[in-house]
């Protein structure tokens, strides 16, 4: 028996001990043999996705880097039920999901999700002080409206458009078929596009007056 991960930090075996990286596969392996020094690396590869995905869901770093803690340390625990398949990341995400799911069911409401959506090259070039009041209230009406979604649809969408996982990696992450995926993003969309319909209406009748 070997003690549980400490609080999450970039560590590495050293770079005089193989000038080829060594695999996941191989890291888990060692792991799995009581090397601490390994599982420390497998964290450090991996730390940097849970905790920016968990900042984006929960829109707090603080609770993010807490909650991805709980998962290396979940993962910790059942290193064997884990069978390599070149899916770690999707793996880890997944228990992330699971633990933020139980945290909702403790809660009767969620933070928004931190800022999704900069500015556009254009927006970035534009030095009007109105141009940039207006960028900063569209974003924050679109973060509230996120934040409305149900965890069924918000997890799926901030793999996709912020993560940039495949369907078949959201679909392993939230233990569902890459169809539901699909099938949740278009919904999230839906309702993120109906959510946002009056302040864009609003938005374009303030223009034209």
């Amino acid at each position: 028996m070997y003690a549980e991960p400490q609080p999450l930090t970039t560590t590495s075996l050293g770079p005089e001990r193989d000038a080829t990286p060594i695999s996941d596969k191989e890291l888990l392996a060692r792991s799995r043999a009581a090397d601490d020094e390994a599982f420390a690396e497998l964290i450090g590869r991996h730390q940097d996705l849970v905790v920016n995905y968990l900042t984006k869901m929960l829109r707090c770093r603080a609770q993010a880097e807490e909650l991805a803690q709980e998962t290396f340390v979940r993962f910790f625990r059942h290193l064997d039920r884990y069978q390599d398949q070149g899916t770690l990341a999707a793996y880890l995400l997944r228990i992330a999901t699971n633990l933020v799911r139980s945290q909702e069911r403790r809660k009767s409401r969620w933070n928004v999700l931190r800022p999704l959506f900069t500015l556009t090259e254009q927006q970035r070039q534009t030095t009007s002080p109105q141009a940039s009041l207006l960028a900063d209230e569209a974003q924050r009406r679109v973060l509230d409206a996120i934040g409305t979604l149900d965890l069924r649809y918000r997890a799926p969408l901030v793999m996709r458009e912020i993560e940039g996982l495949s369907y078949q990696q959201i679909a392993l992450a939230l233990g569902t078929s890459d169809g539901t995926v699909k099938s949740r993003l278009f919904r999230a969309r839906a309702l993120l596009k109906k959510a946002l319909a009056p302040y864009w209406r609003s938005t374009e009748n303030g223009e034209r007056s």
